[in-house]
């Protein structure tokens, strides 16, 4: 039986998760784009907080490219796994050529996304990292480590529905990990939800541009 009906109906009950989050100054939520930008709606209509995506680019190995040996993510943060590096022997040149490529995309993504938005400062804030659910961890794992460096006070993951141990294992990499489903087996995250339809480019700078209309009407 799904949890949710869909990602608006899994951002309201998400939000609840999240009332102590509520009306403070100090409170950025970020979506993990593209799924967990309709989440992250709802909660930031909720908790009175604004809202921004968050973007993170895995840097593929060249010709094993399935196996990261790094990330990039919105701020010009990048972030490398040594031990990959080591492993393989992997030069310089051969991560920057990678880097340069997936730094186009994102920029490209940005752009679609935010268009001359711009984002939001997050140093010395809380962050609220929102994704649609967390199945092996991957892209949030790289958000945490790409966020930590643009030194937020606090770093909040929360997902609607996340596999338990992954979840756990988040509790050492982020100050705070609210998953408010834990089902087992997991198998796949879309399972979950009665409706689990791809959101678009389009949808996601249509949240964007009425999460900004609610924060002046909420500062009017």
């Amino acid at each position: 039986m799904a949890t949710f009906k869909n990602r608006v109906d899994a951002g309201k009950k998400l939000a609840d998760k999240l009332s102590d989050y509520s009306d403070k100054d100090n409170v950025i939520i970020l979506a993990l784009p593209r799924g967990g930008a309709p989440v992250a709606f709802e909660v930031a209509k909720k908790i009175n907080a604004p809202l921004d995506v968050f973007l993170v680019r895995k840097l593929g190995v060249p010709g094993r490219e399935e196996l990261a040996m790094g990330a990039i993510a919105s701020g010009g943060v990048r972030v490398l796994n040594d031990d990959i590096l080591r492993m393989l022997s992997i030069p310089d040149e051969g991560i920057n050529r990678v880097a340069e490529k997936e730094q186009k995309e994102l920029e490209r993504r940005e752009i679609e996304y935010r268009g001359d938005r711009q984002e939001l400062d997050v140093k010395g804030k809380i962050c609220i990292l929102i994704d649609d659910g967390l199945a092996t961890g991957a892209s949030m794992r790289a958000a945490i480590k790409a966020l930590q460096q643009m030194e937020p006070a606090k770093i909040v993951v929360a997902v609607p529905v996340g596999a338990s141990e992954v979840c756990e294992g988040f509790e050492n990499e982020a100050d705070e990990v609210i998953c408010a489903a834990t089902p087992e087996p997991i198998h796949a995250i879309g399972a979950w939800y009665d409706n689990f339809s791809q959101t678009t480019d389009d949808e996601v700078r249509a949240i964007l541009a009425e999460a900004d209309k609610l924060v002046k009407s909420n500062a009017g």
